[in-house]
């Protein structure tokens, strides 16, 4: 089922001490103050994630409808947009996972795998 910007914004928010701002005219998604995602960018049906270049790798080969580098130095270094109406929420939720990861403070994201491996021997 594709996603929408509301499934960006709630799987966004969702992550542990995310907080919504504002940058360059359109919402962003911070942790420890550091922006890890952004939606409405350059259009609506868009979102972006700040992944390393290697996970941008890997989100573009898995769905390349969905996931492209951006334009420039920035989509170099790993800064991925996308296509919301073409990204899986699954895949979505990946992407802001990893991104939140890359920018969370290490006890955090830490923090964040453990209760993740928690819920999952619980699920079993």
């Amino acid at each position: 089922m594709p996603s929408t910007p509301a499934d960006f914004r709630r799987l966004a928010l969702a992550l542990a001490e995310t907080e919504q701002r504002r940058h360059m005219n359109h919402p962003d998604f911070r942790v420890a103050g550091k922006i890890f995602a952004t939606l409405g960018y350059p259009d609506k049906r868009h979102g972006m994630v700040k992944l390393s270049p290697t996970q941008q790798e890997e989100f573009v080969a898995r769905a390349p409808a969905a996931f492209s580098p951006v334009a420039g130095a920035w989509g170099r270094k790993g800064c991925t947009s996308v296509l919301l109406g073409k990204a899986p929420k699954r895949a979505l939720k990946e992407a802001l996972v990893a991104a939140w990861r890359n920018h969370a403070p290490a006890e955090l994201a830490l923090a964040g795998l453990e209760r993740k491996s928690a819920h999952r021997r619980g699920k079993r």
